[in-house]
């Protein structure tokens, strides 16, 4: 893993932005596999703005979202479909067509769950996956005792997940405890991943996923086990690491051996 140690929210967001536009402009037609939540909201500002500016385009670009609330239509204020035209597409030059998110609202959520893995299959599988990182250490939907091969799946979420995300639902409006997310071997398949976290809330899950061993009760560990997965993290969510120091001076001394031209 390449760990990335930065020293506020808004220095992740640009890093995660620029790797995202470094990504569309060596490869425009790449295939993304996106994440919502807080952590990616300004990644995506810096991304809109790029593209925006001309300085780089979505327009062949193909989208797959981690994950999906069960039980919320996509016109729902909380549905991750909603967050992301709200936030990304509806503000770029993307084929809405070419955006995939599970559908809440499936007659049929197990079928539904096997044809999105197929649709990943027939774009060629993703080049680029945005992942952030949950208190207990889950990726996607993917909780603590997930099986570290499972594939895009209906999974019931934890307590302390429907916990931390009550702040987005209204007192008296209906929370998902389900979701439908891509399992962990369909995140493991994708050809680079790249994961942001912020906050000291994140720090000890953080600590299990670079320093603990890889096991199903951090899903987020598994990433110790990709060839090329990188870990974008501010100063307060590095506070858990023993080797954070050796972290920051491996980065450093990848700086001074990277061409001008990687580094932009």
């Amino acid at each position: 893993m390449r760990i990335v140690i930065l020293p506020d929210p808004a220095a992740v967001a640009a890093f995660g932005a620029q790797q995202l536009i470094g990504q569309l402009q060596q490869k425009p037609s790449s295939v993304l596999g996106l994440a919502t939540g807080s952590s990616p909201v300004q990644l995506y500002k810096r991304l809109v703005q790029a593209v925006q500016a001309g300085q780089v385009s979505m327009a062949e670009v193909t989208t797959f979202n981690l994950d999906e609330y069960l039980g919320l239509a996509t016109t729902h204020s909380q549905s991750y479909r909603h967050f992301m035209n709200t936030h990304l597409f509806d503000q770029v030059d993307i084929r809405l067509a070419a955006t995939h998110v599970l559908d809440g609202l499936s007659s049929d959520p197990q079928k539904a769950c096997s044809a999105y893995e197929a649709l990943i299959r027939d774009q060629g599988g993703v080049d680029l996956q945005l992942l952030g990182i949950g208190r207990n250490g889950h990726i996607g939907f993917n909780e603590p005792s997930s099986s570290l091969v499972s594939r895009t799946r209906v999974k019931t979420l934890t307590e302390d997940t429907v916990a931390a995300n009550r702040r987005f639902f209204q007192p008296d409006e209906f929370q998902p405890h389900l979701a439908l997310t891509m399992g962990i071997g369909t995140i493991m398949d994708a050809k680079q991943i790249l994961l942001i976290a912020t906050g000291q809330d994140k720090a000890e899950a953080l600590r299990h996923t670079i320093e603990g061993p890889v096991s199903a009760h951090c899903p987020a560990s598994i990433l110790q086990m990709h060839a090329k997965a990188t870990l974008v993290i501010d100063k307060a969510a590095a506070q858990g690491l023993q080797e954070s120091a050796f972290y920051q001076y491996i980065e450093q001394e990848r700086q001074r051996l990277v061409t001008p031209s990687e580094q932009a």
